[in-house]
C-alpha cells in the first residue's frame, strides 16, 4: 500500500485558497490607515508580535474580515506560526468557512504536534455541521496530549450525548466538572453542573 506524499506548500488547501482570495479583495480596497503602517523592526520577533497584536484586536473588535487579512498578510511573512495559523482558523470559523477553519487548523498542528487547542478547535468545526463521530475524534485528540483539558472534556460530552453515549457523557462531564472548580472557574463549572442536573433529570422516571 503506497503512503501518500505530506502536503507542500505548493499544494492549494482551502487555507490558502481562502487567504488568496481575501487578500485580493483586500487589495482592491482602500487599505485601513492601521494596516497602511509598514513599521520595520530589527527583531523579528518584535515583529511578529506587533503584526498579532494587530489581528487579535480586529478579531476581538469584532472586524472578521479586517482580522482574516491581517493574518493572512501575517502567514505570508511568518508561514511557520503554528499560532497564527490556529488564530486564522478561529476567524475562519467565524466567518462560516468551515473547510478553510480546519485546514488552517491542521496547518498549526503541522507545525506544533502536540497542540491540544487546535484539535478541540477542529472538534467544534466538526460539531458545527452535526458531524459528531469526527468531532468526537477530535476532542479525543485533544484530551490524549491533556487530559485535563475541561473545554474538551466538556465538548467531548455534548457529542457523545448526540451519539447515545450518556455513560461516557456523564462520566467526561464529571470530570470537567471538578477541573473548572480546581481553576476557579466558576462560570464554566455552574454551566456544567447544570447540564448534569438536566441529564440525571432526564434519565429519572419519577421527575415529570
Amino acid at each position: 500500500m503506497s503512503v501518500l506524499p505530506p502536503a507542500t506548500a505548493q499544494e492549494q488547501s482551502p487555507e490558502k485558497l481562502a487567504c488568496q482570495e481575501t487578500l485580493s479583495n483586500t487589495e482592491k480596497q482602500p487599505r485601513q490607515k492601521q494596516l497602511q503602517k509598514q513599521a520595520q523592526f530589527a527583531d523579528p520577533q518584535q515583529e511578529r508580535s506587533q503584526l498579532i497584536q494587530q489581528a487579535n484586536e480586529l478579531y476581538f473588535q469584532g472586524n472578521f474580515p479586517g482580522a482574516e487579512a491581517s493574518l493572512c498578510r501575517f502567514l505570508k511573512k511568518f508561514p511557520e506560526d503554528a499560532f497564527g495559523h490556529f488564530q486564522l482558523g478561529n476567524v475562519f470559523f467565524r466567518n462560516k468557512k468551515t473547510a478553510a477553519a480546519i485546514s488552517a487548523y491542521r496547518e498549526a498542528i503541522r507545525f506544533k504536534s502536540q497542540y491540544a487547542l487546535a484539535y478541540n478547535a477542529i472538534g467544534m468545526v466538526y460539531a458545527s455541521q452535526s458531524s459528531w463521530d469526527n468531532a468526537i475524534t477530535e476532542y479525543r485528540k485533544a484530551l490524549e496530549i491533556n487530559p485535563n483539558y475541561a473545554d474538551a472534556l466538556t465538548n467531548l460530552a455534548l457529542a457523545l450525548l448526540q451519539t447515545n453515549k450518556k455513560d461516557e457523557a456523564l462520566v467526561s462531564l464529571e470530570k470537567a466538572l471538578n477541573i473548572f472548580k480546581q481553576q476557579n472557574r466558576n462560570e464554566k463549572a455552574s454551566q456544567v453542573e447544570q447540564m448534569l442536573q438536566r441529564i440525571k433529570t432526564s434519565d429519572n422516571p419519577a421527575v415529570s
